[in-house]
């Protein structure tokens, strides 16, 4: 289905008929298809909310440059359009960022019931002295292949180069997404987190690269009020390496059995 949101072109579905509401907020770059799963954990009992944000899937792409702030704005546009005044919020990866936003706001014109955060992200990891010195390289070999001589005389090497740069999320970005990407990600969350007032559900795959599982111990000391469950073996997308279990979590947490 289609909605228009801020004259953006939506992509959402709804499944089930609950009297209560879920909503799936998405990992970056991915398909709310992705969440399939998670959705059929629960829609027996709950009314869930799949969407693509601006610029993921089938929804049009922002027309600027939007970090968190602006993604969590949309959000709450997104819910006044469906009607929706509560639900239980649940963020994989990327959606974790926008619920940690969110959860720190005041006068939403919707209710936090509760919070899932699966695999989120939102902690900004600190660089290792390895890590700093590769950035500094390549800044420096950036500014040198992309002066224009430089440039010039050897285009396709050096936009060969370019193009293998970054994380393959960022090279499957559209440059207007890659700018999204980089506002976002460079925005540190860890202060907001005593903020969170709702109870909060952690589901972490124990090998998650992305965000690892110290992350989520981070958010469990910091969170006033969660629970921490960790799926093993399990990485970033720890509901599909680990569906059976996690469909019980889900359902004993949301009380869905």
């Amino acid at each position: 289905m289609k909605i228009s949101i801020q004259g953006y072109n939506i992509n959402y579905k709804i499944t089930g008929e609950g009297e209560q509401t879920l909503v799936i907020l998405q990992g970056w770059g991915t398909k709310l298809e992705v969440y399939d799963s998670v959705a059929a954990s629960v829609n027996h009992k709950y009314r869930v909310v799949q969407f693509d944000f601006p610029g993921f899937g089938g929804s049009d792409e922002p027309r600027e440059s939007w970090g968190v702030d602006e993604f969590a704005d949309f959000f709450t546009e997104f819910m006044k359009a469906l009607g929706i005044k509560e639900a239980t919020l649940l963020g994989h990866s990327f959606g974790g960022r926008i619920i940690i936003k969110l959860a720190n706001r005041e006068n939403l014109p919707f209710t936090i019931k509760n919070i899932i955060f699966v695999d989120a992200a939102g902690i900004r990891a600190k660089l290792t002295g390895k890590q700093k010195r590769k950035q500094r390289r390549y800044k420096i070999l950036r500014k040198i292949l992309l002066w224009k001589p430089i440039h010039a005389m050897f285009p396709e090497l050096i936009d060969d180069w370019k193009s293998k740069q970054g994380s393959a999320d960022y090279r499957n970005a559209t440059p207007r997404m890659r700018e999204c990407m980089v506002k976002s990600i460079n925005e540190d969350l860890t202060d907001l987190l005593p903020g969170i007032k709702q109870e909060v559900l952690l589901i972490w795959g124990d090998n998650d690269t992305a965000t690892p599982l110290s992350d989520a111990k981070k958010m469990e000391a910091m969170i006033p009020n969660n629970g921490l469950v960790v799926l093993s073996p399990a990485g970033h997308y720890s509901f599909l390496d680990q569906p059976a279990v996690f469909r019980n979590v889900m359902r004993s947490y949301l009380k869905a059995e």
